[in-house]
């Protein structure tokens, strides 16, 4: 029991931003669905081989989050939903204080975990109610809190405003 219990209560502690259930089960479930994220690298919950890997219906149950925002690339503001990143990360039990992003066309973006800390990032998987296609950001869109936090309009943050997301390594 105690060989057991040990690793689990060292990783609630060296992790506390890991669910405590994902920690309890020590595992991620498998996704059934097309799989939309993939997150590889030093995580300690993968589900398929070294990686995590992710659904629509997994992502969703993660820490569904709303956001109402403009964005840089958008006329008018809209209602955003998708979970908070940093819980998607902690699913996975990313262990690195920055994570790369990766687009379809394989554009990439490196962001420190501490600014997902600081602001209710979400990846967007919908806009106004409609699941993001690919010609509309999608499937997944790294969506800061735009409206509520000015400072976040500048350069850097539109950079890492990564949309069309389908991996994420943690180095």
């Amino acid at each position: 029991m105690c060989q057991r219990v040990l690793p689990l209560l060292l990783a609630l502690v060296s992790f506390p931003w890991l669910p405590l259930s994902a920690v309890a089960e020590g595992t991620l479930p498998s996704p059934s669905g097309e799989v939309l994220l993939t997150i590889s690298g030093n995580i300690v919950l993968p589900n398929v081989d070294d990686q995590a890997r992710f659904d629509r219906e997994m992502l969703m149950a993660i820490a569904p989050t709303e956001v109402h925002t403009g964005t840089p690339w958008h006329s008018d503001s809209a209602h955003y939903e998708g979970p908070l990143f940093r819980e998607v990360l902690a699913a996975a039990g990313v262990r690195s204080d920055r994570i790369r992003v990766r687009a379809l066309n394989d554009f990439e973006a490196e962001i420190p975990l501490a600014e997902l800390h600081d602001y209710d990032v979400i990846l967007a998987m919908s806009r106004n109610g409609t699941p993001l296609q690919i010609r509309e950001f999608g499937p997944l869109f790294v969506l800061y809190p735009f409206d509520d936090h000015p400072e976040l309009h500048n350069e850097s943050v539109r950079f890492r405003s990564v949309w069309h997301v389908v991996h994420i390594h943690a180095p």
